[in-house]
């Protein structure tokens, strides 16, 4: 298999382009600042290009240099992103947020989207977040809100995919061991935030509050098992507290809506 990963200079970017080559299979590894130690390693089976996702023709050059180098693409994975914590009120980079996280993926989904579509074949995965379907609560506003437009992005791109042979698959991680919360932006935290933003700043920065994530290593290889299997979820809730935030959560939108069916269902005459 030929994969194609953004955000692969650490966490589970890199796990999963680890993962891919340990497994045999050839892998363009994408980054800002590309980590060349993978060359090393494996060969001419890996190619470290840098990307910057926001940038279409870095994204379209990079895609043409994957084609020529290995003649096809079999996996898409969409992984590049960050956050910024604080109120929605006060998040400066908002906009910027979604300029990777969102648009980022869409650029490369659009560039790569008429090779697999040649080729009648191909798999794209949108790594997303668990707050991605349940929320991600007080300060992570405009990280959630980019998950969740890749969500309604990618259901409508299967249903138009699906019968040209593309399959698609978000995955929905929760916590992990990576460096996502050390390298995230921090913006300031009003007064009249600080029981909800400004708690759970102190509740992240407590090493004492949080149970351990989940091992990347461990989350590359789900990925990579499942992608080179027949079945292929819509989405995967990635980590044991993954799951049960999403069965959680499920549970609670379906009691919800039953709840309220009578209401809400009422024809108006």
């Amino acid at each position: 298999m030929i994969w194609f990963i953004t955000g692969t200079s650490r966490g589970l970017g890199r796990a999963l382009a680890i993962a891919a080559l340990e497994a045999g299979d050839q892998v363009v590894a994408s980054a800002r600042t590309p980590s060349q130690d993978l060359v090393a390693r494996f060969g001419d089976r890996v190619l470290p290009l840098e990307v910057d996702v926001t940038r279409t023709d870095q994204v379209d050059k990079a895609v043409s240099a994957a084609v020529e180098r290995f003649g096809r693409l079999d996996v898409v994975v969409n992984n590049a992103g960050y956050a910024s914590f604080g109120p929605i009120e006060t998040m400066g980079d908002f906009r910027a947020q979604f300029e990777t996280n969102f648009w980022g993926y869409y650029n490369v989904t659009m560039a790569a989207l008429p090779i697999l579509k040649e080729q009648g074949s191909g798999t794209i995965v949108q790594v997303s977040a668990i707050g991605g379907r349940v929320g991600a609560g007080p300060g992570l506003g405009a990280y959630s809100t980019s998950k969740f437009a890749i969500d309604g992005f990618t259901r409508t791109l299967a249903a138009e995919t699906k019968p040209l042979g593309i399959r698609t698959m978000v995955v929905e991680p929760g916590p992990f061991e990576t460096e996502f919360g050390s390298t995230m932006r921090r913006n300031d935290i009003p007064p009249e935030y600080d029981s909800t933003v400004g708690a759970r700043a102190r509740l992240i920065s407590d090493p004492n509050s949080t149970s351990p994530g989940s091992d990347p290593k461990w989350g590359a290889d789900v990925i990579v098992r499942i992608v080179k299997s027949e079945n292929l979820p819509s989405h995967l809730p990635l980590g044991p507290l993954a799951v049960q935030m999403a069965v959680d959560f499920e549970r609670r939108r379906l009691n919800e809506a039953i709840e309220w069916s009578e209401v809400g269902g009422s024809a108006v005459h």
